[in-house]
């Protein structure tokens, strides 16, 4: 390993960091990719030291989110502001007079509903924002009160996408020399980075986007089905045609499903006999069992394991992903050891959340470099290859095609993207479109020797690789970083899997309700005292956030090779990112084991659901202290929030709750979201009409608002090889007579659109 690629690649790119709570994740994210982030606070600390369980005195939330990390006091602002490269600002930071002041400073100001607006002042916590993303109406069993989320996935997921937009308009830094202004609220980070409601779905529903979805919560649960066996609960991922064909082996090919009508995902899921046999052929079968066999036929599934079996899994224990911190002297509990791999090493944080330090300075020289030429996007000029399939697939190389990157989606006839797929048999569902957007379409056999070779020709002409494959696959291709550095020393290779590239389950078939399975959500995402009411089947977590994951890693990756020249490889678990998302909470189930008393309630108080005027609306309400509740009295009269709730519309209740300072969130379904006031003033969604489907559809905007960085633009998703002789002839030179020679072949695949194909 060279010195240049054993330093981290944010190493010299220095973060001022004003944010309290849980948005503070967003600096750590930087922080592990080797940004030196200085926290200030206040001489006393800042409130969140406070806040939620803590052990020792130290807040485990705390301790989650800033990890490695250094804190200073308040007084020292503008002394260290003369000095940063990016400001992550919270309610009371004046992130404009800071732009001002320094024109190459990336200033991103945070807040809960944007600085600017009729929302500003709007309180929220992460009930509220699952009520206004849309998630809390997808989740739940049908014809039941909707489910809560467990954990805080919102503002996680939210934090991940703040630290995608700060370092987006940071590389826009360095390659024009102008800094930027961000208006980063987190209902946008959760909207867009948790389960988009018009981003891309998992190939199950078939094309159905969420907002065609029925009024009450959707069945789902046959997509992704959860059956009982001998010691607990299994779910499969039965979704190809040979997936399906394992298991009609794996049970001894029975007469009833023999017919290859059941080839078809559709008629598998309209069977009612179906998912009672496979029950009754697990029944007298342990968890471990099925796993083994269903890794042998060919058959995803899974165990679902609670947050305690799933952190001493073979897989975790083997790849350290959490190691031992000392958050109070003498005290030290287990936290995520970053959730990307680059080059082969762990991007953990280095060192532990920080002490106020009074001398704490910059501890590097800036990361001085000349502005390139730019275009009018941030990646502009850039090339993807694009080897994705499904959700992250998708939306890792769609983040950098909305950014102006050239994307070549690959695939061939034998292997399509699964998501393609619609119940109408056409090649452009409408949840295809929303994750393809901004990308051309390469048809390219690699199972050719002359497409492998075209490949490697494109390489040496592209600066990022893109896959999602089970661990090895790549390598197993010759498409891993060892191998494509050969003809492009600067190429950059992404590869997200659902549990790592290494450990005894690197090379499991893994899909994301497998990896919730596996990861002990599943097992909290139920009803309160009903063993089996599983809740998440329809939901889409965490590829939109692992997705992202990967753009932040490309991002810091592209950084290093403006001053370095060198390209390299990025690892992505989506089960430990998954995981790390829970730190604080498993930090605190293994200090209680351990026998240390953890003392204090969760940081954002409580949060219920109440049901409102109407058929099945519903609103979420949130008290954090006796403030709160002395506020929701006098909206209510007096009168129990229930019993006031039931007689009212949710949105009117919402404003006079929010209007006396109380958090509060309409339920929203996904198809109601672009009508919603606040999306309407943020510009969150446009309407767009795809050359081959008839109704227009609506897309999301950009990721964050901005004074440098414009809306993506609308360039339509590529049907199959839609644009193959065009980029074989624009970036490798290939004459037209040469490009149906390879197509004659089957190297090369061009497709020809049917009139009744969309």
């Amino acid at each position: 390993m060279t010195q240049a690629e054993a330093s981290k690649p944010l190493t010299g790119v220095r973060v001022l960091d004003l944010v309290v709570g849980p948005m503070a994740a967003i600096g750590r994210q930087l922080a592990e990719l080797g940004a030196d982030v200085i926290r200030l606070e206040p001489e006393s600390g800042s409130v969140d030291r406070r806040q939620g369980p803590s052990a020792g005195g130290v807040s485990l939330d705390f301790a989650a989110a800033n990890l490695g990390k250094r804190a200073t006091g308040l007084g020292r602002f503008d002394e260290l502001l003369a000095g940063a490269d990016i400001l992550i600002g919270g309610p009371g930071c004046d992130a404009a007079a800071a732009l001002a002041r320094y024109p190459r400073l990336v200033a991103m100001k945070v807040s809960e509903f944007g600085d600017i607006g009729r929302f500003a002042n709007w309180q929220a916590t992460g009930p509220v924002y699952h009520a206004l993303t849309g998630e809390l109406s997808r989740s739940g069993i049908p014809k039941r009160e909707p489910l809560l989320p467990p954990g805080d996935l919102a503002q996680a997921c939210a934090a991940v996408q703040g630290a995608y937009v700060a370092l987006l308009a940071y590389y826009n830094r360095l390659r024009t020399g102008a800094g930027d202004l961000l208006d980063f609220s987190v209902l946008d980070g959760a909207a867009q980075a948790l389960d988009p409601g018009y981003g891309i779905a998992g190939s199950a529903a078939a094309g159905i986007p969420a907002s065609k979805l029925p009024r009450g919560r959707a069945e789902a649960r046959f997509m992704y089905p959860i059956l009982p066996c001998k010691d607990g609960f299994v779910r499969l991922c039965i979704l190809a045609p040979r997936q399906w064909r394992g298991m009609f082996e794996w049970m001894g090919r029975p007469a009833e499903f023999a017919d290859p009508a059941f080839d078809i995902l559709q008629n598998r899921f309209a069977s009612r006999s179906l998912l009672p046999a496979i029950a009754t052929f697990f029944a007298d079968k342990t968890r471990r069992e099925i796993e083994e066999a269903g890794q042998r036929h060919g058959v995803p599934a899974a165990a679902l394991l609670d947050l305690d079996e799933a952190l001493g899994t073979e897989q975790i224990v083997a790849r350290r992903a959490f190691r031992p911190v000392e958050i109070a002297p003498g005290i030290s509990a287990p936290l995520p050891d970053g959730t990307v791999e680059i080059d082969g090493r762990r991007m953990g944080a280095d060192g532990p959340a920080p002490a106020l330090d009074a001398e704490a300075d910059w501890r590097s020289p800036p990361l001085e470099l000349e502005a390139s030429a730019a275009g009018e996007r941030p990646l502009s000029g850039l090339r993807v290859l694009d080897l994705g399939v499904i959700v992250v697939g998708a939306d890792s190389a769609r983040l950098l095609g909305d950014q102006g990157a050239d994307v070549l989606k690959i695939e061939n006839a034998a292997f399509p993207d699964g998501s393609r797929q619609n119940r109408t048999g056409g090649l452009i569902s409408a949840t295809f479109v929303a994750g393809h957007r901004n990308k051309r379409g390469l048809g390219l056999n690699l199972r050719h020797e002359e497409g492998k070779r075209l490949l490697h020709e494109l390489v040496a002409h592209s600066d990022v690789v893109m896959a999602n494959f089970k661990g090895g696959t790549l390598q197993s291709l010759g498409l891993d970083y060892d191998s494509l550095k050969a003809f492009n020393p600067g190429i950059i290779v992404v590869d997200s899997s659902a549990f790592g590239p290494t450990g005894p389950w690197s090379r499991r078939m893994g899909y994301g309700p497998l990896v919730r399975a596996s990861s002990g959500l599943t097992m909290q995402w139920r009803y309160p005292g009903e063993a089996d009411s599983f809740s998440d089947a329809i939901t889409v977590y965490p590829d939109h956030v692992a997705a992202r994951i990967g753009a932040i890693a490309t991002l810091a990756l592209l950084v290093r090779r403006l001053r370095t020249g060198i390209g390299g490889s990025i690892a992505i678990s989506q089960s430990e990112v998954m995981l790390s998302h829970m730190a604080a909470k498993i930090a605190r189930r293994v200090l209680e084991r351990a026998g240390v008393a953890v003392t204090g309630e969760e940081a954002e108080g409580s949060s219920a659901l109440y049901r409102c005027a109407g058929d099945d609306e519903w609103c979420v309400v949130s008290l954090r202290s006796e403030a709160d509740r002395q506020a929701m009295l006098s909206v209510t009269g007096g009168e129990e929030i229930g019993a006031w709730l039931a007689g009212q519309d949710p949105r009117a209740a919402m404003e006079a709750l929010q209007a006396a300072g109380v958090p509060a969130g309409a339920m929203l379904r996904v198809s109601e979201l672009p009508e919603f006031d606040y999306y309407v003033e943020r510009g969150s969604f446009r309407s767009v009409t795809h050359p081959h489907r008839g109704e227009p559809h609506f897309a999301e905007t950009a990721p964050v608002r901005s004074l440098r960085m414009p809306a993506p633009p609308e360039v339509p998703a590529p049907l199959p090889g839609e644009h193959t002789a065009e980029i074989v002839r624009d970036i490798l030179g290939l004459d037209d007579a040469r490009i149906d020679q390879l197509i004659a072949e089957g190297a090369l695949e061009q497709f020809i659109m049917p009139e009744d194909a969309a």
